[in-house]
């Protein structure tokens, strides 16, 4: 284990004042490579919270984080939060863009407070514009962000990707911002307004889709578990289940077509090349999938990377972290949790060689931390229990 302040981020100081997924997905980033992450959350009942703290969900979400709970509709509230944030580095919100500006706690007054915060916002449509008041929800912005129209089986209407992507993606590349602004920090002095949103995100996360657009004029449609450009590349039927197999380039298909035992399907004029393969891909699959419906899984996914021809199996969520690879990589690292015993957390996908990321803590119960964040503010007992009798803290 890392010493605490060995880690990248130990000396910067976040405030967290994010609820549901985009943002919740940004701050763990940053809580994982060793920053003071404080959790602010509103006291009383959250109806965005939802569900249990010990679950699954927000356990993965709000690891390695301090806790407190601040009324910040109550103006010593506020107050609080700009005394938190005065010897801030980071603050991150994914509110619907007009509540910051209503409770008083917007970039710019904060900035007043101080002058080298980065500020983070993550908003469903971005902070200006005909859908800034619209509430984000990551399946809307699916659909929005064309990933739907390019998702599922062909003739069999638009389908969403089986994870929150944008919400993911829009906290992921918030996360990279506040990255950003902190090296520019370094130069200027200076802190910024960091801003991302679901919409924003997942139009990014179409990538060669959009550039097919965009330069080519071309509105990509669905392809199923095809490949939209590419063929044979998908999934194809074996004797006990389904691989996946790609082949790109003409090297590689002769190699597959001899690994399949199939020289043919390389000499055959309807398949002489990528183009030739692609306009003929409904009579070349099945035509593969003859064949490797004859062996199992398995022995196919090692003749075929035997042979230098990129293939694997196609797993469910628990077979993924039975693969031995998937663990060698450490995809899921074990903290003793104290209500449900030893708990397996998600694993950051990023290596570092002298300064790794850390599991130190599990989500903090709502308030757990007040004391000692108050205390660490200069506050003194009676002071804190005279917060908490006017419910200004929890």
């Amino acid at each position: 284990m890392n010493e605490p302040n060995s880690l990248p981020l130990s000396h910067i100081k976040v405030v967290d004042l994010t609820r549901v997924r985009s943002g919740p997905t940004c701050v763990k980033q940053l809580a994982d490579w060793g920053a003071d992450v404080v959790k602010v959350e509103a006291t009383g009942e959250d109806p965005l919270q939802g569900g249990s703290r010990d679950s699954s969900d927000f356990q993965n979400l709000h690891r390695n984080k301090r806790d407190i709970a601040i009324d910040l509709k109550h103006k010593d509230g506020v107050a609080l939060l700009k005394r938190l944030v005065a010897d801030a580095d980071v603050v991150v919100e994914n509110y619907r863009p007009d509540v910051k500006f209503r409770l008083g706690i917007d970039y710019e007054t904060l900035r007043a407070v101080n002058p080298r915060l980065v500020y983070a916002s993550i908003s469903g449509f971005g902070e200006t514009g005909p859908y800034r008041e619209r509430p984000g929800f990551d399946q809307i912005a699916q659909g929005m962000g064309g990933i739907m129209s390019v998702t599922g089986l062909p003739g069999q209407g638009p389908a969403r990707a089986g994870i929150p992507i944008a919400d993911l993606c829009a906290g992921i590349f918030a996360a990279q911002g506040i990255l950003l602004a902190l090296i520019e920090r370094d130069k200027s002095g200076e802190g910024q307004w960091v801003q991302s949103s679901l919409l924003g995100a997942q139009i990014a996360m179409l990538d060669f889709q959009a550039a097919r657009w965009l330069m080519d004029r071309q509105v990509p449609g669905q392809a199923g578990n095809n490949h939209p450009a590419g063929a044979p590349t998908g999934v194809f039927q074996t004797k006990d289940g389904h691989i996946n197999i790609a082949t790109t380039g003409q090297e590689i298909y002769r190699r597959f077509c001899d690994a399949l035992g199939a020289p043919g399907l390389f000499t055959d004029p309807l398949f002489a090349d990528m183009r030739m393969r692609f306009r003929n891909r409904d009579r070349l699959n099945p035509a593969i999938e003859e064949i490797t419906r004859t062996k199992t899984s398995a022995e196919w996914i090692d003749l075929f990377n035997e042979a230098g021809v990129p293939a694997g199996p196609i797993y469910n969520i628990e077979e993924v972290f039975a693969d031995p690879q998937v663990r060698h990589l450490g995809m899921a690292r074990a903290l003793n949790h104290p209500k449900r015993g030893r708990t397996e957390y998600l694993a950051q996908p990023i290596t570092l060689s002298r300064t790794p990321w850390e599991l130190n803590s599990p989500a903090p119960e709502k308030g757990e931390h007040t004391d000692q964040v108050l205390h660490a503010l200069g506050f003194d007992a009676a002071s804190i229990a005279d917060l908490r009798k006017r419910k200004v803290v929890e």
